[in-house]
């Protein structure tokens, strides 16, 4: 019997359309199994239904197609066997207008051919049956779309906590109801959670996790693991799909239905002549895999790091939603795992642990791979911005040196083109060597303050060199300092003063810029210009001012 093409919908149990009340249905003939679904209900009186079925119908029919003189014959049985050939779930026979009972031919055409046979009473319609069928599939997927997203936020909530792989294993563990591990590069399980079987079953489940493992992470093992990853056949389909990976060399299963057939090359053991091994199957390895063994469904899921690490399922049933909930934690544990394993997360974590020590930034900077930086200053359109999104910016600009402050994003970055980022508002400072990080941090701000004043995408400081590099450093602040002297010890008015000056006397535009009230810099500006004993709107005073704020 061919497998059924599907829906991307959950089936319904026959079971649960019998116990419609409002339905009154009866099955009468054929296998009484709960695990029997249905996946549409169709309508047909051809005598031959069988090029108009894709497999997995209730079909209803009223027995119009049925020749008077069809009990004598093997009307019955072809028609029958027709139906299971084309994959029907199930046959629903309607009483009346044409039959006052159904044929006993009939009857014992379903037994022998093991199909389910249901009764539909005069007063249910056929569009009502099929209007039962959408409802079950309606608060099935709702069922399956509750259940997901509440395994995402317990999940998410796992992966924060201060043991994060532990605990999403075993929040996993609990929402599939059985066994889950975490595999290492060497095939050795790291960590577990949960009840799961033991002995050959457990065997099984690492052997599956070699099936998916990358092959230059097997070819690093060594020993069995290595072995039996290379053995072995490839197995499975991209982790996006329904139902997972299915083993190679059998049928595919339908929605939530693993089949049961080993996997190909488990029986490859050390002790196997080479030549009985299977090959591998091309170059690309699947990202997922499912086996079934003694009623226990098996999965596994490549980590997308890259490192070899394999998330392995071992639970007595598959539900509706089991696939997606295990690819949320596979998602979860590739990014607990993948950057503490690899060589740049190692460097960034030793280059934190070194400044936490008191090391000077010139001395941590090699392990972080650059030696001109530039730091971002970031604000979003929206209110603010959280940790998704600070994470996302800095996955566009290039770099994983984030920091989300309350309103404003700062990025670390080696020295790169930056380029305005949809949704966002930068400042960027100027090219700073690892001692000028704090002077660079200070640029990137004020760049920042002056984009969302001017409402520019992009802002970077010192774009264009001024006269002020044409004196000596020391000369031009040892002036600056002098002239700033009765301002100094208020930074909330130089700062003010600097940002009025840079947009040029503008009061609304200042205000934005240090989210102040208008009249809280008119007070400010007012202020210095009391302390400095300057005529602020003298050009020439503005000039030197700006000079010695520049160098100060």
């Amino acid at each position: 019997m061919p497998e059924p093409s599907v829906p991307p919908t959950p089936p319904v149990p026959l079971a649960s359309l019998l116990a419609r009340e409002d339905l009154a249905l009866r099955q009468i003939a054929g296998p009484t199994d709960p695990d029997i679904v249905i996946h549409w209900a169709h309508t047909s009186e051809m005598a031959d239904p069988y090029p108009y079925l894709l497999g997995g119908e209730l079909l209803l029919t009223a027995g119009v197609h049925i020749p008077d003189a069809a009990g004598s014959g093997t009307y019955f049985d072809d028609y029958v066997s027709r139906i299971v050939a084309a994959g029907g779930a199930a046959l629903g026979f309607g009483l009346a207008p044409v039959h006052d009972t159904v044929p006993r031919a009939l009857v014992a055409a379903c037994e022998a051919y093991e199909l389910p046979l249901v009764e539909v009473p005069p007063q249910t319609t056929f569009s009502g049956v099929a209007r039962a069928v959408w409802q079950l599939m309606a608060q099935a997927r709702l069922a399956e779309l509750r259940r997901v997203t509440e395994a995402q936020q317990s999940l998410a909530a796992a992966a924060s906590r201060p043991d994060p792989v532990p605990s999403v294993l075993r929040q996993l563990a609990q929402r599939v109801g059985g066994r889950t591990v975490l595999f290492g590069p060497d095939g050795g399980e790291i960590a577990a959670a949960g009840r799961g079987p033991g002995g050959e079953l457990r065997e099984a489940l690492a052997d599956l996790a070699g099936v998916v493992r990358p092959t230059d992470a097997a070819a690093r093992r060594g020993g069995r693991g290595a072995t039996a990853a290379a053995d072995r056949t490839s197995a499975g389909h991209p982790a996006g799909e329904p139902g997972g990976a299915a083993p190679a060399n059998r049928p595919p299963a339908g929605p939530f239905h693993p089949t049961s057939a080993a996997v190909p090359g488990r029986a490859a053991r050390a002790d196997r002549p080479p030549a009985a091994r299977p090959a591998p199957v091309g170059p690309v390895r699947p990202t997922s895999a499912t086996d079934t063994i003694a009623g226990t469904h098996l999965a596994a899921y490549a980590l997308g790091a890259g490192q070899g690490f394999v998330l392995g399922i071992a639970a007595p049933q598959r539900d509706p939603g089991d696939h997606t909930i295990a690819s949320v934690a596979a998602v979860l544990l590739t990014l607990l795992t993948g950057e503490h394993h690899s060589g740049a997360g190692a460097a960034r974590s030793s280059a934190l642990v070194r400044l936490l020590l008191g090391a000077p930034p010139e001395e941590v900077a090699p392990l972080l791979g650059a030696d001109r930086w530039l730091v971002v200053h970031a604000r979003p359109d929206a209110p603010r911005p959280d940790a998704m999104a600070a994470s996302a910016l800095g996955a566009a600009l290039g770099s994983p040196l984030v920091d989300l402050a309350e309103d404003v994003v700062r990025v670390l970055l080696p020295l790169r083109e930056i380029e305005p980022q949809p949704g966002w508002t930068l400042g960027v400072s100027a090219p700073a060597a690892p001692q000028e990080w704090p002077s660079a941090d200070t640029q990137a701000a004020r760049a920042l303050a002056r984009a969302r004043a001017t409402r520019t995408a992009l802002v970077r400081h010192g774009a264009r060199p001024g006269l002020a590099e044409l004196l000596p450093p020391e000369e031009a602040e040892a002036h600056a300092r002098a002239l700033l002297a009765p301002v100094a010890a208020a930074p909330a008015l130089t700062e003010t003063l600097r940002t009025w000056l840079s947009l040029h006397g503008s009061w609304d535009r200042t205000a934005v810029a240090l989210s102040v009230h208008r009249n809280t810099v008119r007070q400010r500006i007012a202020r210095c210009g009391a302390l400095l004993g300057a005529d602020l709107d003298d050009p020439d005073v503005r000039m030197e001012l700006w000079f010695a704020l520049r160098k100060g």
